[in-house]
């Protein structure tokens, strides 16, 4: 909430400063004997360029379409006053705004258009100040173009420096959903492994039972009860929850070239009985963690299901340990209420940490939670707590 409100006072005063440099331009027009419809025109597709809304921005308005065509008229305006030898006036607002538009097509132009878009933009403001001052190469003319090529280098450099972030952090975030589905496949080993190994079992027995059988009396048969029944209704229950488990878990993964000797692949699968021992070990003198398990939870959940709250469980205790150090409680919850099972985690700190910021990790712990949970048909919540302070993990599993 705190974060969105800066940005909303950041955003206005942006709008802000924007508005009064261009209504200082037309100012400058209007007392110098300048016609204001060619820079109202210019500023007013700029400012809409720049200002509009990301959320009500319709599809086809690109961002080569918003930073090109407002420095093409910045340009033709330009050229017009070259060209037919009359005075025209530039103003900060103008050279706030292709400013702007440079910093988008750098930042936010497919690869191929932000040199074109940027190009364009820088050499509108460069070329500006030929409009009023004569010759054209002055010595004030100069000295504006250098003022400029200035400022376009430090915006330019700015927005490429950001656009490297962005690509780095989208490459991390794409690194870690894989290794998340890494996991997800070694968990998919495990449950049919696991339930593979039980209906192995049963056969065995099956078919001890049936060699037993054959080698008595019939007298002595009729008296065994019910016999194999008991029996293939357990093969029967675990081949079933076997291939529900392969169905759902395979669904999500989407990379095929998984390496099953990776490091993600060799991870230990969790379920709600561990979740009690990970409690127990992440507690300490400073911190005390309360498991509060409704007793109506089930532990014969489907284990992918299981995996994926002891996973949540994981995940947001060393949260806990990296951000909120200084955390006096820490409350982990399990609830089953009909068909779906919550899990959450919440602690009353209030932000302080003693750990160094190389410790702190990559922040891309809960994009690998979140691609685990949504594969499950599940929903992921992380915020504040409704109490002010601490913060809270919240995550729901469909059962079934």
């Amino acid at each position: 909430m705190r974060s969105g409100l800066l940005r909303g006072c950041a955003r206005g005063a942006v709008v802000g400063a924007l508005v009064t440099m261009s209504v200082v331009d037309l100012m400058v027009a209007s007392d110098g004997g300048h016609g204001v419809w060619r820079p109202m025109a210019v500023l007013a597709v700029g400012l809409a360029a720049v200002l509009w809304p990301a959320a009500r921005r319709p599809a086809w308005l690109t961002p080569q379409l918003r930073t090109a065509v407002p420095g093409l008229l910045s340009v033709l305006y330009t050229a017009t006053a070259v060209l037919f030898d009359r005075h025209a006036p530039f103003g900060p607002g103008e050279l706030a705004v292709l400013l702007c538009l440079l910093f988008i097509a750098v930042r936010h132009c497919p690869p191929r258009w932000a040199v074109v878009c940027a190009a364009l933009d820088a050499g509108a403001l460069l070329v500006t100040p030929a409009r009023y001052f004569r010759p054209l190469w002055s010595g004030e003319w100069l000295a504006y173009a250098l003022i400029g090529l200035v400022l376009v280098g430090l915006v330019a450099g700015l927005a490429a420096y950001l656009r490297s972030l962005d690509y780095r952090r989208t490459v991390a975030v794409a690194e870690t959903r894989r290794a998340e589905r890494l996991a997800i496949a070694a968990d998919l080993h495990d449950f049919v492994a696991h339930h593979v190994t039980g209906i192995l079992v049963q056969t065995q027995m099956a078919r001890m039972m049936e060699t037993s059988r054959r080698d008595r009396p019939p007298s002595q048969v009729s008296q065994d009860g019910p016999g194999l029944d008991p029996v293939l209704a357990g093969i029967e229950r675990a081949a079933t929850q076997a291939l529900a488990s392969m169905r759902r878990t395979v669904g999500v993964l989407r990379a095929p070239d998984g390496d099953p000797n990776a490091e993600g692949a060799r991870r230990p699968v969790g379920d709600l009985a561990a979740v009690a021992e990970l409690a127990d070990d992440f507690a300490s003198t400073a911190q005390r963690v309360v498991l509060d398990r409704d007793p109506a939870v089930s532990d014969d959940l489907p284990h992918e299901v299981q995996a994926a709250a002891f996973r949540v469980v994981q995940e947001a205790l060393t949260n806990v340990r990296r951000h909120a150090a200084d955390a006096d409680t820490v409350t982990v919850g399990l609830r089953q209420d009909g068909v779906r099972l919550e899990v959450t985690v919440c602690d009353d700190g209030r932000g302080g940490t003693q750990l160094p910021a190389e410790a702190h990790g990559g922040g891309f712990g809960l994009v690998g939670l979140t691609e685990r949970v949504t594969a499950l048909g599940g929903e992921l919540h992380a915020g504040p707590t409704r109490t002010g302070h601490g913060w809270e993990v919240r995550a729901r599993f469909p059962t079934r």
